[in-house]
């Protein structure tokens, strides 16, 4: 019996090691995407998302994230059913993803005040894969970290067709915002 516990703790502490000394994921089910596409003297074109995945391994700075698309949200309903169906065709397309990594990332230097660092790899939106790089500002959080940041986007680089009637009400740059609190 005392053998059997003596094993059990040995191979417990073995396993904490391995998940401390050999990556530890960070991961959020509660991310936010923001995206504006608002032109002036129009009604607001803006969205919000709050249930992104996003996962981020400490140790190499591999970043992805997921989003759905019938998961954003606008203050006009009719808008919302325009997005998802004439212009995201989220029926078809039905996430948007990104693969990359946080280039330079060492978690040991990360401290309550944001750091910069670039963030490079493929944004697929709308079925189309497009090599993107930006600029996250990660700080520590009580559980994990936050990565925070913006960057813009044209719907043409993923086939998102704008039709004319209603081009000069749509931004030819649509601004993304995302924050993402990640933690074990």
């Amino acid at each position: 019996m005392k053998k059997t516990f003596i094993n059990f703790f040995v191979l417990l502490l073995i396993t904490a090691v391995h998940t401390d000394c050999f990556g530890q994921k960070l991961i959020t089910k509660t991310g936010s995407i923001k995206f504006q596409a608002s032109m002036p003297s129009y009604e607001e074109v803006a969205a919000e998302n709050k249930s992104v995945s996003a996962v981020l391994e400490q140790s190499t700075g591999d970043f992805a994230a997921l989003v759905l698309i019938k998961g954003f949200r606008f203050k006009v309903a009719l808008m919302e059913e325009h997005f998802n169906e004439n212009y995201m065709e989220s029926e078809k397309f039905s996430k948007a993803t990104f693969k990359g990594k946080i280039e330079d990332f060492n978690v040991s230097e990360i401290t309550n005040t944001a750091k910069n660092f670039t963030l490079k790899g493929d944004l697929t939106v709308h079925g189309k894969t497009k090599a993107v790089s930006v600029i996250v500002k990660v700080s520590k959080t009580a559980s994990g970290v936050n990565a925070v940041g913006s960057f813009e986007v044209k719907p043409e680089d993923f086939d998102i067709e704008i039709p004319s009637v209603v081009s000069k009400k749509i931004a030819d740059k649509i601004k993304i915002a995302y924050n993402f609190t990640l933690s074990k």
